[in-house]
């Protein structure tokens, strides 16, 4: 079963960036449905992983762009190197808007050295699908209402704990999570990561060693939503230091981890300054762990890593489209005196509190660190939210409030 193409929330942006803007390049990792998408924005289709049409851009690249109705969307274009220097030439000599879209693959964001694209290419990132853009309904982000003063209740069907494990686990990845029955998920899911450590190793041509980035890529994943130094990981995945670095800048590049930084203000003291860990999509926590939902229900701990990435990965997918400049962070003091699990920066002044919480009923002391927060930073603060899996919103005290989870799409 196919299913049929569900508006993404990138699709508004890429619209509004082609009216003004004359080239993008739609980057994200593997499989998120960046190609599905640009192909709806775009007037000419050259799909440069077939060897006929690679082989007629290759011979004139120049030659082969020109006159063609646009947008012209150069599908895996790093098949094709040369063509990015086309396209470079091309804005150069007429810059005017909705001339060319790029999609590539892993090696297109490995290898750096071939783009010129510098103040020619805008970047718009994809990620996995949102819940709500699985629903066909994107949404406004979550923090932008918030900052507008209008948390409300979740509509429709009421969730509970056991819902929101399912949809962490069936994920974001377009075929997987709206095509597939549960058990053609888990063999697609396990198949997308034995590639990341095999397939995409190899198209890296940077000699790592599959077994080794299999231990790093597993032990990363069981640390997915926390806060763990670069030794653990290591000596976990049994690599010494340098070799953990490399594999951390592979994953980094081909999206399939992205981190939250830690967030500093001179106005708080002794705040740690290592990142909080994540995986791109909660669906490859359960894929590499192996863990299913008897098993999750069973563990707290990866519960709440699970829970966590999954929302994680619904802030940042919206954040890409927020009305504000809206950059996501983790706050920690030292020893976990206090603790946050999200900081939505929104345009570099005001921030949202956000953390996360397997419970159906918060209460006041869920929010303790938000209230210490709201009190240290007074007029930086907009608003705390403890996300539970519970059907209601209700107010916990100035500025602080508890709503369901499934307000984040709803």
């Amino acid at each position: 079963m196919v299913a049929e193409y569900r508006e993404r929330l990138a699709d508004r942006l890429i619209a509004e960036f082609l009216t003004e803007l004359p080239a993008l390049a739609i980057v994200g990792p593997r499989a998120s449905g960046k190609t599905t998408t640009a192909v709806r924005h775009a007037r000419t289709v050259i799909r440069l992983d077939r060897p006929a049409e690679a082989a007629v851009v290759a011979a004139d690249p120049d030659t082969a762009l020109d006159g063609l109705p646009e947008p012209v969307l150069l599908d895996e274009w790093q098949e094709v190197p040369e063509v990015l220097g086309a396209v470079k030439r091309a804005c150069d000599t007429q810059p005017r808007p909705g001339r060319f879209i790029l999609t590539g693959s892993v090696r297109a964001e490995i290898e750096a050295k071939t783009w010129p694209g510098t103040g020619r290419v805008t970047r718009i990132a994809m990620y996995p699908m949102t819940v709500d853009e699985q629903l066909g309904t994107p949404t406004t982000p979550f923090v932008d209402r918030i900052a507008a003063n209008t948390p409300a209740d979740a509509p429709g069907e009421q969730l509970n704990l056991r819902h929101y494990l399912d949809m962490a686990l069936r994920g974001g990845f377009p075929q997987a999570a709206l095509s597939l029955t549960p058990q053609a998920r888990r063999g697609w899911l396990d198949t997308y990561t034995e590639e990341i450590v095999t397939r995409d190793v190899q198209m890296a041509g940077t000699g790592h060693d599959s077994v080794r980035l299999g231990r790093y890529f597993e032990a990363y994943a069981l640390h997915s939503g926390g806060i763990v130094d670069d030794t653990t990981l290591y000596s976990a995945a049994n690599v010494n230091r340098q070799t953990a670095l490399g594999y951390h800048e592979l994953l980094s590049r081909i999206y399939v981890i992205d981190e939250l930084p830690a967030w500093t203000s001179n106005r708080l003291k002794r705040l740690t300054l290592a990142p909080k860990r994540q995986l791109i999509d909660s669906s490859l926590v359960a894929a590499i762990t192996g863990a299913t939902h008897e098993t999750v229900m069973r563990d707290a701990n990866l519960l709440g890593r699970l829970l966590e990435t999954f929302v994680v990965a619904q802030l940042r997918a919206q954040a890409t489209v927020s009305e504000h400049r809206c950059r996501l962070y983790h706050l920690r003091q030292h020893h976990g005196r206090h603790e946050i699990d999200v900081i939505a920066e929104l345009d570099a002044q005001h921030v949202v509190g956000i953390e996360i919480k397997a419970t159906a009923a918060p209460a006041s002391d869920d929010a303790r660190h938000l209230a210490w927060l709201r009190d240290s930073i007074d007029d930086r603060f907009l608003a705390g939210v403890v996300l539970h899996t519970g059907p209601r919103s209700f107010q916990l005290g100035d500025r602080l409030w508890a709503i369901p989870i499934s307000a984040v799409w709803s």
